[in-house]
């Protein structure tokens, strides 16, 4: 009953929390994610049971460690060498993996083992053809064994259900060796915490370079039999790796395991488990998870005839909620980046911000329809600050792993303090910023002292500079923000001095402007381009742009649209460039990264540089061009199949993009505020925003009407070629008409 009772309270609170007054979640909106679009090609998405935003990813992980098994999983494969409860989803690095669960009969082989090699380990083969996978929820049979694995998850509790059409030497065994293909334990611990209980944890290295993570684990039944099997890793440290659980199997087959983590302590790991999962109703708890899921995904009620659109729209929703993930005990107790255990902050905290990725659509797109966890995870951003001196760059498991380029902490930040969000501690955003900014560490040294980083002393110098520019352009718009907030005119001064320097060392990229190749590209200390130089050439481990070439990064200026138009020597000069950019030869030259995919021409949708390009149609008053290219974005880089996607999902900014491009609009310019127009997707959506419901309608759409002829926001016709975030916070509606004849409905900048 009390099981029961929890999960009536926490269903109700997430309808909630999830809708606005008279919004009714009836509809079954999970019925239309396919968890399967991305799991083949190089999406790398995640496949198992979690909610939304959860601590626990639990889903069968397989043997291969390659790049494309990023996640644990892939459409290609069916080994399963157990059940892990962390996974990261879309990444193009594999770690987590932490405490994986096997069921097994018989003796076994304790290793992950190969798959040329049968008994070699605890793999089993998966019956995909009888997998059952959807929101929350997640089975399939291991051929191995004659086993049929459950899995539904809380937030940060898995629990699985075996069924067993064997009880002949029965066990379940729980592996601590095998993470990430990155990821090495350093330090195990695993033992007995009753008749039916154990309990321990496992320190690894590998992205994350510190991680700790501590379980409790609990069974239905009985031990009739617990063993630890220590193992010699690299080094020489002898390490309890495996642990065997000898079981006596119940007549229907059935034992239940639920596994409880915490990234602070097993006594926190224990009262996850009180709190969230006193009971053992599997059934009712994957319901809870359905409900969790619908609850978020019910936010947007999408109205089309094209079902395989509304589809890929849902299952994009989905992925945008696998992550950032809960990193706290439900006392509000975390690990932080200073590796300390911290007290409630009064917010809940997050890891997994893949920011280089994120704060271009995913993070915009959270502070419209999760405003509250958008809150949380900024705060958490700056706590990161506090903790270890600058905001995170790519944060894992309480772990800076400096991946990725610029200053990607502070795009989130300064857009927060630009559209007002409240809740956050505006001196401190302002201060972490500021001193991100200012630090004299990767390359950042050399901006200060050069006006840009030299290609001869920093590797992807171009890509680094351009990253760290738009950075600064945000954190000057923050600044301008603050000092018309300001408490009296030194501090609106001091606010004032920081837009001034910021704006102008934004651009930093026109000493990389090339005026007679017309290219963005190296530079050298003495202020000499780069003398060999094809804009159609990217090496992974050696260049100047971080995987991409020069048709790319020339556009990675959103910050200045003006200032790069000027480069080019006016406007048409630009668009002709633009135009030649989806019309030149696919081929990349070089030891290209495998990121650089999705390509039309040289743009490569499958990497995130390119993200914002098709906008710029609309910013230099070709509206109509933005809607043809992001049509032919949305319908051909985006599939209902398991290689469906056009590169990796990437922690949700890939499928984010897709949303938000659906929806009309896109944030071009990180902390500006405004989102610019591209074209609705679907005749009518309806958005659950904080003030209430934004109903979107493309009046007209059709194959022959696909063109925008003008917007009316409540009504009232749209004159710029964006729309302000708090005009879509405040709810209302925006109405797209739209007609077959290209138009300029707008005043152009």
């Amino acid at each position: 009953m009390k099981l029961k009772f929890l999960i009536r309270i926490l269903a109700g609170s997430l309808a909630v929390y999830s809708c606005c007054p008279g919004r009714s979640v009836s509809e079954d909106f999970t019925k239309y994610v396919d968890v399967k679009i991305g799991t083949g090609g190089h999406g790398h998405v995640f496949v198992g049971a979690d909610v939304p935003f959860g601590m626990v990813q639990l889903g069968p992980t397989s043997i291969p460690q390659q790049w494309d098994w990023c996640s644990g999983y892939h459409d290609s494969d069916s080994t399963v060498i157990g059940f892990s409860h962390t996974h990261l989803s879309g990444t193009g690095i594999g770690d987590l993996f932490d405490v994986t669960v096997m069921p097994v009969n018989g003796a076994v082989k304790y290793a992950r083992g190969t798959e040329e090699e049968p008994g070699s380990g605890l793999w089993s083969y998966a019956d995909r053809s009888a997998e059952i996978a959807r929101p929350g929820y997640y089975s399939v049979p291991l051929t191995r064994y004659g086993i049929t694995a459950e899995l539904t998850a809380t937030d940060r509790v898995g629990i699985h259900r075996y069924t067993y059409s064997s009880s002949e030497d029965a066990a379940i065994v729980f592996d601590l060796e095998n993470g990430g293909c990155w990821d090495k334990a350093v330090s195990t611990f695993i033992e007995k915490a009753g008749d039916s209980a154990l309990r321990g944890y496992r320190y690894s290295k590998g992205w994350a370079n510190d991680q700790k993570l501590y379980f409790y684990a609990e069974l239905s039944v009985p031990f009739e039999s617990f063993e630890v099997v220590n193992q010699t890793v690299s080094g020489g440290a002898e390490l309890p790796l495996y642990a065997r659980a000898g079981v006596n199997v119940p007549e229907d087959g059935k034992v239940l395991l639920k596994v409880a983590l915490s990234p602070v302590s097993i006594e926190g790991a224990k009262a996850n488990m009180e709190a969230e999962l006193p009971g053992w109703d599997f059934d009712e708890v994957a319901e809870a998870a359905r409900s969790a899921w619908n609850a978020e995904l019910g936010k947007f009620n999408v109205e089309t005839s094209d079902e395989t659109a509304k589809k890929i729209f849902y299952t994009a929703l989905y992925h945008t909620m696998i992550a950032p993930s809960t990193f706290c005990d439900v006392n509000g107790d975390y690990r932080g980046a200073d590796g300390k255990t911290h007290p409630a902050p009064g917010y809940k905290t997050y890891t997994t911000f893949s920011l280089w990725d994120a704060y271009r659509a995913a993070m915009p797109l959270y502070s419209i329809f999760q405003n509250e966890r958008y809150v949380d995870m900024i705060n958490t951003m700056l706590a990161i600050y506090q903790e270890q001196g600058k905001l995170p760059v790519w944060h894992l498991h309480g772990c800076e792993t400096n991946c990725m380029v610029g200053n990607p902490g502070i795009p989130p930040v300064a857009d927060a303090i630009v559209k007002g969000i409240d809740g956050i501690d505006r001196r401190l955003a302002f201060k972490a910023m500021k001193e991100s900014a200012m630090r004299p560490d990767r390359g950042q040294d050399f901006r200060m002292q050069y006006g840009y980083i030299p290609c001869d002393l920093f590797n992807e110098s171009v890509a680094y500079d351009l990253e760290y520019a738009l950075a600064d352009a945000a954190l000057a718009n923050a600044a301008e923000t603050l000092a018309k907030d300001a408490s009296d005119e030194a501090e609106a001064a001091e606010y004032r001095d920081a837009a001034e320097y910021f704006k102008e060392r934004s651009h930093s990229y026109r000493h990389l402007f090339d005026p007679d190749l017309q290219f963005i590209r190296g530079r050298d200390s003495k202020g000499e381009f780069r003398k060999e130089y094809s804009p159609f050439a990217s090496s992974h481990r050696a260049d100047d742009y971080c995987e991409g070439n020069g048709w790319q990064y020339t556009w990675l200026v959103p910050n200045d649209f003006k200032g790069l138009m000027e480069c080019f020597g006016g406007r048409d000069n630009l668009l002709a460039k633009l135009d030649t950019l989806f019309l030149v030869s696919s081929v990349i030259e070089g030891e290209a990264s495998p990121d650089i995919s999705g390509l039309i021409g040289q743009y490569a949708h499958g990497n995130e540089p390119s993200h914002h390009i098709l906008y710029f149609y609309t910013m230099a008053g070709q509206p109509w061009k933005t809607a043809d290219k992001v049509r032919d974005v949305l319908s051909t880089m985006y599939r209902a199949e398991p290689d469906g996607l056009s590169g990796n999902e990437d922690v949700g900014q890939m499928s984010a993009w897709y949303i938000m491009s659906s929806l009309g609009f896109y944030e071009v310019e990180a902390g500006s505020g405004r989102y610019w127009f591209g074209v609705p997707a679907f005749d009518k959506v309806s958005l659950t925003v904080p003030g209430g419901k934004l109903e979107i309608e493309a009046r007209g759409l059709n194959a022959g009407n696909k063109y925008v002829q003008r917007v009316l926001l409540n009504g009232n016709e749209v004159k710029s070629g964006w729309i302000n975030h708090s005009d879509i916070v405040a709810g209302g509606s925006l109405v797209f008409e739209m007609g077959p004849e290209p138009v300029l409905w707008y005043d152009i900048i």
